[in-house]
């Protein structure tokens, strides 16, 4: 099926721009906290139900399904054990842009989608963890929280539901491995952000050693407005298991990057067309695309420029969607140097706890740094190669994954680029003995 875009009444960021104002009033004008308590009425497990039957997937990257991942939560809380909800708002994907974005002009939703998650997953209070470096974000944030409060939006008897619900904004010290969600749940109790093994699972011991779910900016800021527009609603945007709206960021070699609201499984040619005003030089100097931030995967032009954009239509080219930071290359690239130059801020990002992901970054970039010179033989592309596969899968979270990834996308598309510097290397040592 062709999906196509969507139109402007069935957006859900309608001051994604920032053209009106991001405080209380405004966003009450705008739809936000529109009889909040009622929706809430509804109970618990109905709501979990709804956001179910909706098709939201996680927004952070990994597209799990959220209504199952509330489900998790244990509905009778145990005295001395209450249940947690934890906000991701460390976006430090190279290429991700959309949740400041959220927290910058639109906050209200998150702040609203947060009271009602948490009274589904009978969760009294909830931690925001923002990104070290978002400085202006958390200032728009804690604002809003504070007109939440002196409304009564937030506290005892939460917008009137008779739930009583706590908020807290918490800065991170921009470390990218506290996005992470059990980095972040160490980065959060006051220790150093290193992933932890599971199980347990954070729905079992989280935050503190209680019941916690962690979930994305988008993924809770989307909740309210399905609530209100219905599931059935949401459920048919975007194809199967593919549903719904999505915040897609367009950078790298486009005539007008930006971040926009479309239908998720939106063609590939039709989004950077009408929000991203073409590709550089024409459709013919297109390289290579990032689909997904830069831990996918790329994937080469001649695949993608038809590829519907949502989590199955680009894991069938061997890639991701992620959290739909579109990076793309035109010919003017040099992909090798580019590949290069991330792994070595995943080189620089690995917390050190796992030993394939803190020996094997570190050797992977500098293979890479030789292959970009052609200082290399043929074999070390196969060398390299293999370590990828020995850190993939190995590690406690998934870093070394989005480390290896990218290395594999490249040698897989473009081995013959890497063959010829080589080639041209040996050409001009041989010349000059």
């Amino acid at each position: 099926m062709t999906i196509t875009s969507i139109t402007d009444k069935d957006r859900i960021f309608t001051n994604l721009y920032g053209f009106q104002s991001a405080d209380l009033k405004a966003a009450q004008a705008r739809g936000d906290w529109d009889k909040t308590a009622d929706l809430m009425k509804a109970g618990p497990d109905p709501i979990i139900e709804a956001i179910k039957a909706s098709g939201l997937r996680g927004r952070g990257g990994a597209g799990f399904p959220t209504g199952m991942k509330w489900s998790f939560m244990p509905k009778e809380p145990t005295p001395g054990r209450p249940n947690f909800l934890v906000i991701n708002a460390d976006e430090s994907e190279p290429g991700s842009c959309k949740d400041r974005e959220i927290l910058r002009h639109d906050p209200h939703k998150l702040v609203e989608g947060a009271l009602i998650a948490a009274y589904a997953m009978r969760a009294r209070a909830c931690y925001i963890y923002v990104r070290g470096e978002f400085i202006r974000e958390t200032e728009a944030l804690r604002k809003a929280v504070a007109e939440a409060y002196d409304a009564g939006l937030l506290g005892k008897n939460a917008a009137g539901s008779g739930w009583d619900f706590d908020l807290f904004v918490h800065r991170g010290a921009g470390a990218y491995i506290c996005g992470e969600e059990t980095a972040m749940l160490e980065s959060l109790e006051g220790k150093k952000g290193m992933p932890r093994l599971k199980p347990p699972f954070p729905a079992g011991a989280g935050l503190y050693g209680c019941p916690t779910t962690v979930n994305n900016v988008e993924s809770i800021a989307v909740v309210p407005t399905i609530l209100r527009r219905g599931a059935a609603w949401f459920a048919g945007i975007g194809n199967l298991k593919n549903e719904g709206t999505k915040l897609f960021q367009l950078s790298g070699h486009v005539n007008t990057p930006c971040v926009v609201e479309e239908a998720m499984s939106i063609p590939f040619r039709e989004l950077i067309d009408k929000h991203g005003g073409g590709i550089r030089g024409g459709w013919d100097n297109l390289l290579a695309v990032i689909p997904g931030g830069s831990s996918v995967p790329l994937v080469p032009a001649h695949e993608i420029i038809d590829a519907p954009m949502d989590f199955d239509g680009l894991k069938a080219l061997g890639s991701g969607l992620g959290t739909a930071a579109v990076i793309v290359m035109d010919k003017s690239t040099d992909i090798v140097r580019a590949i290069s130059r991330i792994s070595y801020f995943y080189k620089h990002e690995s917390c050190g706890q796992c030993t394939p992901c803190r020996e094997g970054t570190g050797w992977m970039w500098r293979v890479m740094e030789r292959l970009r010179e052609g200082d290399a033989d043929i074999g070390m592309i196969d060398r390299l190669l293999d370590v990828t596969k020995q850190v993939e899968g190995h590690t406690i979270c998934a870093l070394g994954d989005a480390a290896a990834w990218p290395i594999q996308g490249l040698i897989k598309h473009f081995r013959p680029e890497l063959e010829r510097r080589i080639a041209a290397n040996g050409a001009m040592r041989e010349a000059a003995e």
